[in-house]
């Protein structure tokens, strides 16, 4: 049986499609995708420690207060496949002493069976192009038991089990909200982002939602122009976020009922250990019980 090659083009599904313009070099569809660290703290990329020690040179503690050199991280996060221009999702219950902006986790001497990410989040779906990509984290509504998670672990020896988040009790009363972030691509550099907010406990609760774009520090310690991020009113309220990079070219994030629109210009704060590196839309979601 022979089969035309015209024929077995429309044989192709949209994805086997969006493959071969990519392996052909016609569309670059892997261009962008789930290409964010998820931890990069405490990891031999960050290693600047005169001994060598990668794990204590750099705690999450730091993260949001010193700038990285060879990476970014976030969670649900995309970038470019150079990692220069980044998003992701950053939340706060209006209980937490910071805003979860990355995935907490222990240092190697902090955990009892060493380093380790004390978090629960799902990667549900992802196409070969990331044409669709779907991620779970679970955030409780209660304060996050950043200390009594580092005193317990720290405490115990290797022969003892984990203490995990779930050991901590936070999830007891459901009180904790499931959120979902979708990507679809309609072409390699145009992604639509949704964030959908589940509350599974029996009590209305707050949340802000901050969707966060942001560049990898790439011009501190080279020659390289520092790109730049500003606002673009729009129609009807909304807003568009325009982030500009001489390698990399013009983007637009656009923001539907965000509540305010908040910039910085952080790189490493040396004088203080609770300021966030965050240019971001804020959604304040009101939860209402399921």
């Amino acid at each position: 049986m022979v089969v035309s090659q015209a024929h077995a083009s429309e044989a192709l599904s949209p994805e086997q499609q969006r493959l071969a313009e990519a392996d052909q070099g016609q569309k670059p569809w892997r261009a962008w995708g789930p290409y964010l660290s998820e931890r990069q703290w405490g990891t031999v990329r960050e290693d600047d420690s005169p001994d060598g020690d990668a794990w204590e040179s750099f705690s999450h503690d730091q993260a949001r207060s010193r700038t990285y050199q060879w990476g970014e991280d976030g969670q649900a996060g995309i970038s470019d496949d150079r990692q220069l221009l980044c998003f992701a999702l950053a939340l706060w219950n209006g209980k937490d002493p910071i805003i979860k902006e990355r995935l907490f986790g222990l240092t190697n001497s902090e955990g009892n069976h060493g380093e380790d990410v004390k978090e629960y989040y799902y990667y549900l779906d992802s196409t070969p192009t990331h044409s669709y990509m779907r991620y779970l984290y679970k955030y409780p509504l209660n304060a996050f038991p950043y200390e009594d998670l580092v005193a317990v672990n720290k405490a115990r020896s290797r022969h003892e089990s984990e203490y995990e988040l779930i050991d901590t009790g936070i999830f007891d009363k459901n009180e904790y909200c499931d959120v979902e972030v979708e990507y679809a691509k309609a072409n390699p550099e145009d992604l639509l982002i949704q964030i959908t907010v589940h509350n599974r406990s029996d009590q209305a609760a707050s949340l802000a939602v901050l969707p966060t774009l942001w560049f990898r520090n790439s011009w501190e310690q080279g020659d390289n122009a520092k790109p730049f991020i500003k606002v673009q009113p729009g129609e009807s309220g909304a807003a568009s976020i325009h982030a500009t990079h001489p390698g990399l070219g013009d983007f637009a994030l656009h923001c539907k009922d965000a509540d305010e629109l908040v910039f910085t210009d952080n790189e490493t704060n040396t004088k203080s250990s609770t300021t966030s590196q965050i240019n971001l839309p804020i959604l304040n979601v009101a939860l209402t019980a399921t």
